[in-house]
This record gives C-alpha cells, structure tokens and sequence, in this order.
C-alpha cells in the first residue's frame, strides 16, 4: 500500500439502491456475471482504440482477454480484464456514486418489482450493472489500475452504506472484481457460482458473442497410457486430471454472419448487450453493403422504450466498429435523432481507426451510410405496420411520438415517414388509421384530411369543433402529440391533400354532399340577418378576447367554440412555447355560435328588447368563458368566471323563487 486506508459513505441515492437490491426478492440473479463480462469488454474496447490512437501510451495490449478464477473451498468468483482500468478518481465517480438521471424512478420501480423478467430488465436499462453483484456476494473487493498510470486503486464494501478506498502500488492493468460469494441457497435462486459448468452455461448464454476471449481454468482427464508397458508406479483406479486455460465464448461477431448461421436467441442476447436492456427487439435488420463504401450492420427496434428517450443525456445506442476494432459506442452521426431508439453496431471497412466525432461529422462515408441506414430502418417500420399490425402497434404506442419528429426534421425522407405512420381517428374507438385508408374513406367533394390537435383524445372527441364532423360522418385525425403540433403546419401533403384543421378557419361542410336545398340556404340567409346585431354587438364587448364573432356551420350541440385564422397558432402550441419559456403576444380568435342553440336564441331575444345591452355583458363574458373551458383552455382570469356565474345562478334562482 502506498497510501492511507480511506472509509467513504456512498451518495445517498447509491446507499438506497444497494439496499433495495441486496434486500429485495429477486428469482434470476445470475445477471450479475453478464454485467461484470460487459463492463470488462467495454475497457477492453477502450483500451484498443486508446492504444491505435496514442501511440507512445505505455500499455500491454498484446493479449487482451477477460479472465475468469472461481475458487470453490474459498468460494470467491474473480472476474479480471487487462483493459484500460480506472483512476482512483473514476473508481470514486462510477462505483461510489449513481452519477445520472433518473434514480428516484429506478428506485421506485425496484422496490415495486417481484418477479424474474421485470428485475432483470431494470438492472439493464438503468445501467447499475456493478451493483447487481450485491445480490451474490457479501463482500466485494475491486482492484484496478488505469493504462498509463504507476499507482492502482483497491476498492472494497460490503454494501452497507460505506466503503473503503486506498493505493496499490503493485496493481498490474486493468480491472478485477473480487466476490466474497453469499452461501449457495437454491429457494433463493443462489447457485454456486464457482461451479466451472454453471460459470460456463452462462457466459454461454449472455456473453458468447464478446469479442474479447473470456479464459477459464478448467480440470480435464489426462490421456491414459495404453502401450501396456509398466512405468513401475503403482495403479490406481482414480483418473489423472490437468488444470487447462480454456477460452469459453465463441467470439463470433454477429453482424458479419448470414441471418441463416444465427438463431433468435443470439440476436436476443446480442441486443442486450448493446442496449443494456432486457427485452426482447421487436424486429432485427441486418445490413451488407459492398462496393465504394463497405459496411455491415446490425441494427435493432426495441419493444420497449428506455427510459432516458426524452432526455437530452443519453445514448444513441449505435456502437461504431473499423474492421472489427472498436471506436466508439454512442455514435450519435450514424442515425437521425427521431431514430434515437434504433440500437445495433456498425462495422466499417474504410474509415480511419483514430477518427473523432468531429471528423465523423464531416465523412462522407459516414453520411453515406447514415442515409442508408435511415432509410432501411423507415422501409422496415413500413413493412411492420402491413405484415404484422399487433408488432406495429407495440412500436407505435412507444416510439410513435418520436418517429414523427422525422416529418419535421427530416425533409429527404418525410414522405416515407408519413406513409409508414399511423394515427387516431373518430373512425375508430381504438384503432389507428393510415393516411392511405383515410384517404380511401374521404367523402365525395372532400379535398382535405381534417385534423384536431389536443392534449388527450377524450379532449378532441369532447370538443365543440368536432360536432358537426360527427354528425355528418367526416373522419378527423385526432392528434395528441406535442410533436403534432408541428409537422401539420409544415405545408406537408400526402398524396396530393393538404392537412386542415377543424379548429381553424371557416368550415363548409355541406360542401361535401350537394345536398343543401334552396330552403336551407334561405334559412341561412335569414338567420345571418337577424343575428346580425348580436353578433357586432358581441364581437365589441369581447373585443379584448375575440376578433371577430360570427355564426357556425360547425356546431351542432354546444353553444359557441373559438376558432382560430387559418394559419394562426393553436392554443396546445402556444401553451408549448410558453412552458418552454417563451413569452407570446395574446392572440385573438374568432366566436362563433350555435344559431340553433337556447342559450342563443334567448340571449339573441334578450338584445332585441330595448337599447341598454349593459345587462347582457356577464352573459356575453360566461359565453366566451364557457366556450375556453369546452377546448380544454386555460381561463385568464378564472376567480372573474366564478364570480360571474354565481352571479348568474343566484339571478336564475331568485327570479324561480318569484314565481
């Protein structure tokens, strides 16, 4: 030791999940070795690419491997790598601390889960892999000393909220992590991990597919003499053994075999070593190109979305390979930010060993293959959604929200991407509907897809604007993603039809069938003249909230809604920018009311009797309050609303009372 013994406290967070995971019943806790292997690949990796980039780095990296001891009288497991090692300031950041989001929910989730699949996964996506061998060992001992550095660190707890640090000064490179293993006790799911076959069967099962040799010593029989010749020793019935090295994972890259030479359980495993994840892909897709750029891929849809998708850290999840030598694992320039979900590796022929994200940027191979990959992963969305529409809806339901900030950002490739969307429609209860088969229902004379953008569907189906549509059979889109927002005001098209919202503009629906007799048309007339005076007298009182007020062809059962211009901002897309922290000029809309409605036939009564409206005024304010209210608006001033209608309810009651 060439250093004082140090006894520090984990972060409190760190304390609360060794807790939970020591504690907490789990049934499958052989995930520990997976994690261990996993980390130790990725030094492995790192070493590599640090040895090719840096060439006067004082490193071994002659034979690099991962080395597996287990020593059964002791019962100690060892898991040892010559990789690129940790200083003592990383042992302190990436072991002592959970040094990233979303812990409170991790936390939360662990304490909830039960069962085998669910715990498993949590220990994946949220990347506590190291601390998962809590859950076998009662003490664990990490010895590790960085590339390029003289002095190692050890590192050692028992998990009980502490632990303690100090200097080694005879460290060789790299890491081993040390488990003081719990008794074997099969109720609890501890198996004895210092068995050679169980060792084995699960490198077999998570780790085959690691690029780095995992060595284990192994006893196997020594070869009997059968010359018949006596040696003079003595006999024995008992067969000789010798302890060999065995290297026990294939080491078969996947993604440069054919789809016939590998089984779903190996593009299973495989996913999860690159995503650090637990489920299952929802869809592999392998990738050859030959010819001026020579790449293979091996990309992958997940079935769930991670948990971090909406943050702004986190990992693309694409690991970068040069003729099989690892670059890097977060290579955000292979794929566009709405396929941040996508996970998989990409192996290069040509590019530069030591190349850096700020070159990637500027490749033209890399942008090659970005445009390739891009559009590989939307024709397979594509053929989802035709092949296998309950595969189609699980992506959908997870990534949908993300794939369609491709139709704003992504100009090359949106028409494809909107071909391969789907949406909520009144058309149905709970289906989605494509473009295609929306269009394939249009209404006669129907040039337009109507939309409404809302914040949930049951807001859409409530809204006033929507009545009319219903009543005359008109499918609407019901949109209720923020991303929506922007995409349909883009001026995209698909198939020639333009996108119009029924929340904005003027509606003539009686356009879509001819219909409309002479008789309706006078009634209209007729109706527009004696609701004149209502409507200029509205448009004046309410003149701080509205621009305008006029009758509604779109209304059927409610009295008044708010409709903005055609190319005005919705209500939900100004509530974004303001949440964002942008300050927004007060917009106006239009009132448009229901001629047909009580409340607007009185209030039209009401102002032909007499000249002083003054009266009518907290109507007129309950009017456009109420019409707010019905879109799932916010009030400006709600304590005025309140006063206004208890106002108007004790009026009502006091003139019931009289009579």
């Amino acid at each position: 030791m060439t250093g004082q013994t140090e006894v520090r406290e984990f972060q409190a967070e760190t304390r609360q999940l060794l807790d939970l995971m020591v504690h907490s019943v789990y049934s499958n806790k052989d995930s520990f070795l997976r994690e261990l292997i996993s980390n130790s690949s990725d030094a492995l990796d790192k070493l590599r690419l640090e040895s090719l980039q840096d060439k006067e780095l004082d490193v071994d990296a002659g034979d690099l491997h991962i080395q597996l001891e287990a020593d059964p009288e002791g019962r100690t497991l060892v898991v040892r790598d010559n990789g690129i090692g940790m200083s003592r300031d990383d042992v302190i950041n990436l072991i002592g601390t959970v040094a990233r989001s979303g812990t409170a929910e991790l936390r939360r989730k662990l304490a909830e889960v039960k069962d085998a699949a669910a715990s498993e996964e949590l220990i994946g996506q949220f990347g506590i892999g190291f601390y998962s061998t809590f859950m076998v060992a009662d003490r664990v001992t990490l010895v590790t000393r960085r590339a390029g550095e003289a002095t190692g660190t050890r590192w050692e707890s028992t998990g009980d909220g502490t632990y303690t640090i100090d200097d080694v000064a005879d460290a060789p490179q790299g890491t081993s992590v040390t488990l003081a293993l719990k008794p074997v006790d099969t109720e609890d799911h501890l198996y004895d991990y210092t068995d050679a076959a169980k060792l084995r069967a699960l490198v077999k099962r998570y780790s085959d597919f690691i690029a780095w040799p995992i060595r284990m010593d192994v006893e196997k029989p020594v070869a009997s003499d059968d010359s018949g010749e006596s040696t003079g020793e003595p006999r024995t019935d008992e067969p000789k053994t010798e302890v060999v090295t065995e290297t026990i994972n294939s080491q078969k890259a996947l993604w440069a075999k054919s789809a016939d030479e590998v089984t779903q359980d190996e593009y299973h495993e495989f996913y999860r070593h690159v995503s650090h994840a637990w489920d299952e892909p929802l869809e592999v897709i392998t990738v050859k190109a030959e010819g001026t750029f020579e790449y293979q891929a091996l990309l992958f849809i997940p079935t769930q979305a991670p948990f971090d998708l909406f943050m702004r850290e986190r990992s693309s999840g694409i690991h970068l390979y040069v003729k099989r030598v690892f670059i890097m694992d977060d290579c955000e320039e292979l794929m566009p930010e709405y396929l941040r979900f996508v996970k998989g590796v990409v192996d290069a022929a040509d590019l530069s060993l030591n190349v850096s994200r700020e070159i990637l940027q500027q490749d033209r191979q890399i942008r090659a293959i970005r445009r390739r990959l891009t559009k590989r992963v939307i024709s397979t969305v594509g053929d989802l959604r035709d092949s296998r529409p309950d595969d189609y809806r699980t992506f959908w339901e997870n990534f949908g929200r993300v794939w369609k900030e491709g139709l704003v950002n992504d100009f090359d490739n949106r028409d494809a991407i909107l071909k391969a969307s789907s949406f909520a429609s009144t058309d149905s209860a709970d289906g989605l509907t494509t473009l295609a088969d929306y269009i394939g229902r249009m209404r006669s004379g129907q040039d337009t897809i109507y939309y409404m953008t809302g914040e949930s569907r049951q807001q859409i189906e409530n809204s006033p604007h929507i009545e009319a549509f219903r009543a005359k059979g008109v499918e609407v889109l019901l949109l209720t993603d923020p991303v929506d927002e922007m995409w349909v005001t883009s001026g995209l098209e698909f198939d020639g039809k333009s996108f119009t919202s029924i929340a904005k503009g003027a509606v003539d629906l009686d356009s879509l069938d001819d219909t409309e007799s002479d008789e309706d048309k006078a009634d209209k007339e007729k109706k527009s003249e004696e609701f004149a005076s209502l409507l200029e007298w509205l448009a004046e009182t309410l003149a701080d909230d509205v621009n305008e007020a006029r009758l509604s062809s779109r209304l059927t059962d409610s009295a008044a809604c708010l409709v903005g211009d055609t190319f005005s901002m919705s209500p939900q897309l100004e509530k974004l920018y303001r949440a964002s922290g942008q300050e927004l000029p007060k917009s106006k809309r239009a009132l448009e009311v229901n001629a047909d409605h009580p409340l607007i036939v009185g209030l039209n009564n009401a102002f032909g009797v007499g000249e002083d409206h003054s009266a009518l005024v907290p109507t007129a304010k309950l009017l456009y309050g109420m019409a707010v209210i019905a879109e799932g608006g916010e009030l400006g001033d709600p304590a005025e609303f309140a006063k206004l209608l208890a106002g108007n309810l004790t009026e009502t009651l006091h003139t019931e009372s009289q009579k």
